[in-house]
């Protein structure tokens, strides 16, 4: 299966908010992608999806290069999606860059976000 990326450009880095997020509805009914900016001008995108419950990861608090899903307080890592201390899951983590100043999204057709690396 063709797994190129697609890049998406969904924006200007100010359309995200410093420690906040901006959600992106994909078609198909895939997991919607959440795009998180942090305090120091990082772009990280994870599925909007907490591993324990569900929860919408871009309702969370963004702490460093963190967010804290709103529903259990379980600590997401915004690099991997990985969760944090005793927590175990993934939220899949996609690859996100910005070029120019514009936030762009990489998809790859048909898929969902990739596993926990590192």
């Amino acid at each position: 299966m063709d797994q190129t990326l697609i890049w998406l450009d969904i924006g200007t880095l100010d359309d995200i908010p410093r420690q906040g997020s901006r959600v992106l509805h994909r078609d198909g009914g895939l997991v919607p992608i959440a795009v998180f900016r942090t305090v120091d001008d990082q772009v990280f995108a994870l599925e909007d999806r907490c591993p324990h419950k569900g929860g919408p990861l871009s309702d969370g608090i963004v702490h460093g290069h963190r967010v804290t899903c709103p529903l259990h307080n379980w600590v997401i890592d915004l690099a991997t999606g990985g969760a944090t201390g005793p927590d175990e899951g993934c939220a899949g983590s996609i690859p996100v860059e910005v070029r120019r100043g514009r936030v762009v999204v990489a998809l790859t057709p048909r898929s969902t976000g990739g596993g926990c690396h590192g």
